[in-house]
């Protein structure tokens, strides 16, 4: 089946989660206060870009990637 996939960069900036595509065409970035909203923020913001896409039949697959720190043991 063919799909286009979609991907994801996610990081906390201090204040929101966010997230920004990487690689491909689209140029999308959107966040949300917390990691729910962000992820329904994304799901938005791909309908909006590939709109006429997904009017096409075509499926989009979210690939996302997140960054977490570990802090040293004390």
């Amino acid at each position: 089946m063919i799909f286009i996939l979609v991907k994801f960069e996610i990081y906390h900036d201090g204040a929101y989660w966010c997230a920004r595509s990487i690689g491909g065409d689209a140029d999308i970035f959107t966040q949300g206060p917390t990691m729910d909203d962000l992820m329904t923020n994304i799901r938005e913001a791909v309908e909006l870009q590939f709109e006429d896409v997904l009017r096409t039949g075509t499926p989009i697959q979210v690939l996302t990637f997140s960054e977490i720190e570990v802090p040293p043991l004390a």
